[in-house]
């Protein structure tokens, strides 16, 4: 009869699918401020470069036949780099939804589609701070009008994003570790706007 297995200490999830959304890693410049969210697998190969270092792991690891490394959820590089500081997020449904946190800003239940405030035949920019989310029933009754016209009233005014790493880690759902390098913003989503 074969002796019983002893249990031995709990091993770390191996971390099979690094490009899921929940295997992401916040990016810090060398002061500690937010750059981007990558992959965990390449925030395993900076680390591995040496051009960053571990803030923050996960209890997931990636597995190699010589060496076992923590799955990263905050790395922080060793050179500075310069970012622009004028950088504005692109205006797209994605982001819109982000700042929007996916809900119509007419009436508040889930959001289908994107609307500008001003219409465009009106001469309304495709800017922040012209255009929402809405749900598809807000959408065809604002049709091509004002929404004093309509009858309608924003719950919040449009503008643009503070920050576009906050608007990406709300898109995608960031981790808690990040919320220290995001902000309180990164809890409140109405506030994600300056």
């Amino acid at each position: 009869m074969a002796a019983p297995l002893e249990a031995g200490p709990p091993r770390p999830e191996a971390a099979r699918s690094p490009l899921s959304s929940s295997r992401r890693a916040l990016v810090l410049n060398a002061t500690f401020e937010p750059l981007g969210i990558v992959s965990s697998r390449r925030a395993v190969l900076l680390v591995l470069d040496t051009k960053a270092e571990l803030v923050h792991t996960t209890e997931r690891v990636f597995r190699a036949e010589r060496m076992t490394v923590p799955e990263p959820s905050v790395v922080r590089l060793v050179r500075y780099v310069q970012i622009p500081r004028h950088y504005r997020v692109a205006v797209n449904r994605r982001t819109v939804f982000a700042r929007d946190s996916s809900r119509c800003q007419y009436c508040g239940s889930a959001a289908e589609n994107l609307d500008h405030v001003i219409p465009r035949s009106k001469g309304g920019p495709h800017t922040w701070e012209n255009v929402v989310a809405a749900c598809r029933r807000c959408n065809t009754r604002k049709e091509d009008r004002l929404p004093h016209e309509a009858g309608m009233v924003l719950r919040n005014t449009p503008v643009a994003p503070r920050h576009r790493v906050q608007l990406l880690a709300l898109f995608g759902g960031g981790s808690e570790d990040w919320n220290t390098y995001l902000g309180e913003d990164a809890d409140r989503r109405e506030q994600l706007t300056a």
